[in-house]
């Protein structure tokens, strides 16, 4: 991505604010919207309709320090490769399925999820 790329990115989520735009490396921005359809069609069987999670199931993700600190690329890597039940950092004892088990997800859907879950971050 070359510069101008960037700076304009870096405008218009200020402009529009980080809750609503959530930038990769790649400069994908993802739609929040579109995130929280698919957030509750694939990740709220275990966390929630409203991410809050779900007990024995899902952690509550608006206040994830785990995931708040990641970056957007290292948060897509960790749903893209899931966390198995014997995961030393598993704390629920569930399997937190490959890309929220749909194979299908694609990386821009994922990208859509990941800014709807920045816009309900607490900070």
């Amino acid at each position: 991505m070359d510069w101008k790329h960037l700076l304009r990115w870096s405008v218009v989520a200020s402009l529009i604010g980080s809750s609503a735009v959530a930038d990769d490396a790649a400069g994908r921005a993802g739609d929040a919207a579109r995130g929280e359809t698919l957030f509750k069609q694939y990740c709220g069987t275990c966390h929630g309709a409203d991410a809050r999670g779900v007990p024995h199931l899902g952690k509550d993700l608006t206040a994830s320090k785990f995931a708040g600190d990641m970056s957007d690329a290292q948060l897509l890597e960790f749903i893209r490769k899931g966390r198995p039940a014997n995961d030393a950092l598993n704390t629920t004892g569930i399997p937190m399925p490959p890309s929220a088990g749909n194979p299908s997800l694609t990386d821009d859907q994922i990208h859509d999820i990941i800014t709807y879950l920045r816009s309900i971050q607490k900070k």
